[in-house]
Protein backbone atom coordinates (compact mmCIF):
# COMPACT_ATOMS: atom_id res chain seq x y z
CA UNK A 1 0.00 0.00 0.00
CA UNK A 2 1.41 3.38 -1.02
CA UNK A 3 1.60 6.04 1.66
CA UNK A 4 2.46 9.70 1.18
CA UNK A 5 4.65 11.06 3.91
CA UNK A 6 4.70 14.63 5.12
CA UNK A 7 7.82 15.22 3.03
CA UNK A 8 5.84 14.54 -0.14
CA UNK A 9 7.55 11.21 -0.88
CA UNK A 10 5.15 8.53 -2.05
CA UNK A 11 6.43 5.04 -1.37
CA UNK A 12 5.52 1.84 0.39
CA UNK A 13 4.67 1.91 4.06
CA UNK A 14 7.83 2.08 6.17
CA UNK A 15 10.11 2.84 3.19
CA UNK A 16 12.59 5.71 3.35
CA UNK A 17 12.80 8.38 0.64
CA UNK A 18 15.84 8.20 -1.64
CA UNK A 19 19.01 9.76 -0.30
CA UNK A 20 19.62 13.36 -1.28
CA UNK A 21 21.77 13.79 -4.36
CA UNK A 22 23.15 17.26 -3.67
CA UNK A 23 26.34 16.26 -5.47
CA UNK A 24 24.41 15.87 -8.72
CA UNK A 25 22.82 19.36 -8.64
CA UNK A 26 25.29 22.11 -9.45
CA UNK A 27 25.35 25.06 -7.13
CA UNK A 28 24.14 28.22 -8.86
CA UNK A 29 26.77 30.78 -9.81
CA UNK A 30 27.02 33.82 -7.57
CA UNK A 31 25.20 36.89 -8.85
CA UNK A 32 25.87 39.36 -6.05
CA UNK A 33 27.35 42.84 -6.32
CA UNK A 34 30.99 41.66 -6.25
CA UNK A 35 30.41 39.24 -9.13
CA UNK A 36 28.53 41.87 -11.12
CA UNK A 37 31.24 44.49 -10.51
CA UNK A 38 33.96 42.03 -11.56
CA UNK A 39 32.10 41.17 -14.77
CA UNK A 40 31.59 44.84 -15.65
CA UNK A 41 35.25 45.53 -14.89
CA UNK A 42 36.46 42.74 -17.20
CA UNK A 43 34.19 44.07 -19.97
CA UNK A 44 35.52 47.63 -19.61
CA UNK A 45 39.17 46.49 -19.43
CA UNK A 46 38.79 44.36 -22.57
CA UNK A 47 37.11 47.29 -24.34
CA UNK A 48 39.96 49.61 -23.39
CA UNK A 49 42.48 47.07 -24.70
CA UNK A 50 40.83 47.21 -28.14
CA UNK A 51 40.57 51.00 -28.08
CA UNK A 52 44.25 51.36 -27.15
CA UNK A 53 45.31 48.92 -29.88
CA UNK A 54 43.56 50.97 -32.56
CA UNK A 55 46.34 53.59 -32.24
CA UNK A 56 48.82 51.52 -34.24
CA UNK A 57 46.40 50.76 -37.11
CA UNK A 58 47.44 53.89 -39.00
CA UNK A 59 45.86 54.59 -42.40
CA UNK A 60 46.59 54.69 -45.25
CA UNK A 61 49.27 52.01 -45.58
CA UNK A 62 48.97 50.54 -42.04
CA UNK A 63 52.75 50.16 -41.75
CA UNK A 64 53.35 48.43 -45.09
CA UNK A 65 56.05 50.86 -46.33
CA UNK A 66 58.08 50.43 -43.12
CA UNK A 67 57.23 46.75 -42.47
CA UNK A 68 55.84 47.89 -39.12
CA UNK A 69 52.62 48.16 -37.16
CA UNK A 70 49.68 46.12 -38.48
CA UNK A 71 51.49 45.01 -41.64
CA UNK A 72 54.38 43.55 -39.66
CA UNK A 73 52.10 41.51 -37.42
CA UNK A 74 49.92 40.23 -40.26
CA UNK A 75 52.97 39.27 -42.32
CA UNK A 76 54.06 37.20 -39.32
CA UNK A 77 51.51 34.59 -40.41
CA UNK A 78 53.62 34.06 -43.54
CA UNK A 79 57.06 34.53 -41.98
CA UNK A 80 56.31 32.26 -38.98
CA UNK A 81 53.37 30.05 -40.03
CA UNK A 82 51.13 28.43 -37.44
CA UNK A 83 48.42 26.87 -39.62
CA UNK A 84 49.04 26.28 -43.35
CA UNK A 85 45.52 27.19 -44.62
CA UNK A 86 45.54 30.41 -42.59
CA UNK A 87 49.00 31.26 -43.94
CA UNK A 88 47.73 30.73 -47.50
CA UNK A 89 44.76 33.07 -46.89
CA UNK A 90 47.01 35.76 -45.43
CA UNK A 91 49.58 35.48 -48.23
CA UNK A 92 47.18 35.31 -51.19
CA UNK A 93 44.16 37.31 -50.01
CA UNK A 94 45.00 39.55 -47.07
CA UNK A 95 48.44 40.85 -48.08
CA UNK A 96 47.41 41.38 -51.71
CA UNK A 97 44.45 43.49 -50.52
CA UNK A 98 46.17 44.91 -47.49
CA UNK A 99 44.78 48.45 -47.53
CA UNK A 100 41.20 47.14 -47.52
CA UNK A 101 42.14 44.63 -44.81
CA UNK A 102 43.73 47.42 -42.76
CA UNK A 103 40.57 49.54 -42.86
CA UNK A 104 38.41 46.51 -41.99
CA UNK A 105 40.69 45.75 -39.04
CA UNK A 106 40.59 49.37 -37.87
CA UNK A 107 36.78 49.49 -38.01
CA UNK A 108 36.37 46.05 -36.41
CA UNK A 109 38.69 46.76 -33.50
CA UNK A 110 37.27 50.25 -32.92
CA UNK A 111 33.75 48.75 -32.92
CA UNK A 112 34.88 46.05 -30.49
CA UNK A 113 36.16 48.67 -28.10
CA UNK A 114 33.17 50.99 -28.43
CA UNK A 115 30.41 48.36 -28.18
CA UNK A 116 32.06 46.46 -25.33
CA UNK A 117 32.69 49.69 -23.45
CA UNK A 118 29.03 50.71 -23.82
CA UNK A 119 27.85 47.16 -23.08
CA UNK A 120 25.73 47.17 -26.24
CA UNK A 121 25.23 43.95 -28.23
CA UNK A 122 27.87 42.49 -25.94
CA UNK A 123 27.40 38.84 -26.83
CA UNK A 124 27.77 39.59 -30.55
CA UNK A 125 30.90 41.67 -30.04
CA UNK A 126 32.36 39.18 -27.57
CA UNK A 127 32.01 36.53 -30.30
CA UNK A 128 33.71 38.90 -32.76
CA UNK A 129 36.44 39.40 -30.14
CA UNK A 130 37.00 35.64 -29.91
CA UNK A 131 37.41 35.46 -33.70
CA UNK A 132 39.63 38.55 -33.90
CA UNK A 133 41.82 37.35 -31.02
CA UNK A 134 42.10 33.94 -32.69
CA UNK A 135 43.13 35.53 -35.99
CA UNK A 136 45.77 37.62 -34.24
CA UNK A 137 47.05 34.53 -32.45
CA UNK A 138 47.35 32.63 -35.74
CA UNK A 139 49.47 35.47 -37.10
CA UNK A 140 51.95 35.72 -34.24
CA UNK A 141 52.03 32.54 -32.12
CA UNK A 142 55.26 31.30 -33.75
CA UNK A 143 56.91 34.72 -33.81
CA UNK A 144 60.02 34.75 -31.62
CA UNK A 145 59.52 36.78 -28.46
CA UNK A 146 55.70 36.63 -28.47
CA UNK A 147 54.09 35.46 -25.24
CA UNK A 148 51.44 33.03 -26.52
CA UNK A 149 49.47 33.10 -23.27
CA UNK A 150 48.43 36.69 -23.93
CA UNK A 151 46.36 35.51 -26.90
CA UNK A 152 44.83 32.64 -24.94
CA UNK A 153 43.89 35.13 -22.23
CA UNK A 154 42.33 37.47 -24.81
CA UNK A 155 40.23 34.63 -26.19
CA UNK A 156 39.24 33.49 -22.68
CA UNK A 157 38.19 37.00 -21.64
CA UNK A 158 35.89 37.25 -24.65
CA UNK A 159 34.43 33.80 -23.96
CA UNK A 160 33.66 34.97 -20.41
CA UNK A 161 31.93 38.13 -21.70
CA UNK A 162 29.93 36.05 -24.17
CA UNK A 163 28.91 33.35 -21.69
CA UNK A 164 27.81 35.77 -18.98
CA UNK A 165 26.22 38.39 -21.25
CA UNK A 166 28.37 41.04 -19.61
CA UNK A 167 26.53 44.00 -21.15
CA UNK A 168 23.54 43.28 -18.94
CA UNK A 169 25.61 44.49 -15.98
CA UNK A 170 26.23 48.25 -16.00
CA UNK A 171 25.75 48.30 -19.76
CA UNK A 172 23.25 49.43 -22.36
CA UNK A 173 22.09 45.84 -22.94
CA UNK A 174 20.74 45.76 -19.40
CA UNK A 175 18.78 48.96 -19.99
CA UNK A 176 17.31 48.04 -23.38
CA UNK A 177 16.53 44.32 -22.96
CA UNK A 178 13.17 44.97 -21.21
CA UNK A 179 12.05 47.04 -24.23
CA UNK A 180 13.35 44.49 -26.73
CA UNK A 181 11.60 41.69 -24.80
CA UNK A 182 8.24 43.47 -25.18
CA UNK A 183 8.62 43.85 -28.94
CA UNK A 184 7.80 41.02 -31.34
CA UNK A 185 9.69 42.50 -34.31
CA UNK A 186 12.73 40.92 -35.92
CA UNK A 187 15.15 43.73 -34.90
CA UNK A 188 14.17 43.30 -31.25
CA UNK A 189 14.59 39.51 -31.43
CA UNK A 190 18.02 39.93 -33.03
CA UNK A 191 18.97 42.49 -30.38
CA UNK A 192 17.98 40.00 -27.66
CA UNK A 193 20.29 37.38 -29.17
CA UNK A 194 23.15 39.88 -29.65
CA UNK A 195 22.86 41.14 -26.09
Amino acid sequence: MAVESTSGYAGTEGAQPPASTDDEVPEPLPTGPVTRAALATVRVVVAMMWIQNVNWKIPSDFGRARDADLYHFVAGAVDHPVLAPYTWVVQHLVLTNFTLFGYLTLVTEFALGAFLLAGLFTRLFAAVGVLQSGAIALSVLNTPGEWHWSYYLMISAHVLLLAFAAGRVAGVDGLLRPRWRQSSGLPARLAMVAS
